[in-house]
């Protein structure tokens, strides 16, 4: 069986085509047109041209950044407006002839780490997304755990926990909430406090060198980021209790975090015991156009 995933975002579309072993068999990058059936066209194109290419039909997955709501079978929530209060699966699948199964792109995300990445064999998975925003996915048995109301994993978007008292109302989210999770333990977020400290830095990997090099401020910020980090995963261990926690975009690739977390999640875990793993992503910036692949679960 061949699976094919599309990974919807905002400047590109991607798909991959996966073997019945996982292996890639074919990848195509593409930008996105700013309008939806110019948006439907494009990823129909890409599908044809992966299966000509190969000889084969396969099943199609969308990873999306928003969710298709259970109640309207409309996408919402999505940054790509353009797709927002349309059918999206219901038009692919009249244009492509068959069903189209479209998640969260945060749940591809943990389905892509749970079914062959770096949680395989867990069947709780939760997939934490630390890049320009903080978007988070939880995966059952490597399928998606969307809820009731479609917002499964939507824990960017609740208040930071334990919050001290010159951390309250200090962060303004684009949801209309403050001081939420994504606010604070973001990449931007981690810039973002240690420009409000005083400190200098284009990016996190500017603060990290600094980090490394010993400066105060930097190890002072860094050491708030772990310390925040770690409230807001406990909340979700003492709620869920993952079999494992998976972490994606840019602050996934500070080392220190897997180094150093472990030792401040007790503080805050039901217990004060806590082992539960929290490791890299196995498959990058691909994690969530594979998952998209893998929401046609293996038979």
């Amino acid at each position: 069986m061949m699976r094919m995933g599309v990974d919807l975002g905002g400047t590109k579309i991607e798909l991959v085509a996966l073997g019945e072993d996982g292996s890639e068999l074919f990848r195509k990058r593409i930008a996105t047109p700013k309008e939806y059936q110019g948006t439907l066209n494009a990823v129909v194109t890409l599908v044809n041209e992966a299966e000509a290419t190969l000889g084969t039909q396969g099943s199609l997955g969308i990873g999306i950044p928003g969710v298709i709501s259970p109640y309207t079978g409309l996408v919402k929530n999505a940054n790509s407006t353009w797709i927002n209060g349309h059918p999206l699966d219901r038009d692919l699948g009249v244009l492509l002839n068959r069903e189209v199964r479209v998640a969260n792109d945060a749940n591809c995300f943990a389905v892509s780490e749970a079914v062959d990445g770096a949680a395989a064999g867990k069947r709780v998975v939760f997939g934490a997304i630390l890049g320009t925003g903080c978007g988070a996915g939880l995966a059952f048995d490597g399928r998606v755990h969307e809820g009731g109301n479609g917002i499964g994993g939507e824990w960017g978007h609740n208040p930071l926990p334990w919050m001290r008292p010159d951390e309250f109302n200090t962060t303004e989210c684009f949801c209309g909430n403050k001081d939420c999770i994504e606010t604070f333990v973001s990449g931007t977020g981690f810039l973002r406090d240690f420009r409000a400290s005083g400190g200098t830095a284009q990016n996190g990997a500017e603060i990290m060198a600094l980090v490394e090099a010993g400066d105060a401020l930097a190890n002072q910020v860094f050491d708030r980021y772990l310390d925040r980090l770690a409230r807001a995963l406990a909340h979700v261990i003492n709620m869920l209790d993952p079999d494992a926690i998976v972490l994606g975009g840019g602050m996934s690739n500070v080392q220190a975090i897997y180094t150093r977390l472990p030792a401040i999640l007790p503080k805050y875990v039901v217990g004060r015991e806590c082992r539960t793993p929290v490791v890299q992503n196995l498959y990058g910036c691909s994690s969530g156009v594979r998952g998209a692949a893998w929401l046609w679960e293996k038979r």
